[in-house]
C-alpha cells in the first residue's frame, strides 16, 4: 500500500512495509518498460538507499489515485532495472544538454 502526496514541490510517496514501518520515498521517476509505466522511488534521510521499482498504476481522473504493484519475476525485475538505467543515462544527457545551453 502507498500513500501518493507533493511535498515542497516534490513527489513523494508513502510505503507501508510488512514490519509497520513507513518509509517515506522520493519519487526519481515514472518510466515506462514492457508496454507499462513504472516507478522508482528513492527512500528520504537514509544514506546508501536502494532505489525501489514498482509498477505504476494511475486514474487518468484523480491523479492522487495511484496503485503500486510489486514486480514478480527476476525476468521482469531485471528489464525493468535495464530501462530504469536507460531513462537515467537519457535523463543526464539531456541535464547536460540544459546546462550547455543556459551557458551560452
Amino acid at each position: 500500500m502507498a500513500d501518493y502526496e507533493e511535498n515542497l514541490d516534490r513527489d513523494t510517496v508513502t510505503l507501508y512495509l510488512d514490519n509497520d514501518e513507513e518509509l517515506v520515498c522520493d519519487v526519481i521517476a515514472i518510466f515506462p518498460a514492457r508496454e507499462i509505466e513504472y516507478i522508482a522511488l528513492l527512500p528520504q534521510n537514509k544514506e546508501d538507499a536502494p532505489v525501489y521499482l514498482y509498477r505504476f498504476f494511475q486514474d487518468p481522473e484523480n491523479e492522487d489515485d495511484i496503485k503500486l504493484e510489486n514486480i514478480e519475476t527476476d525476468e521482469e525485475f531485471e528489464e525493468v532495472s535495464a530501462a530504469f538505467d536507460q531513462y537515467m543515462e537519457d535523463e543526464d544527457m539531456l541535464d547536460a544538454l540544459e546546462d550547455e545551453e543556459a551557458e551560452v
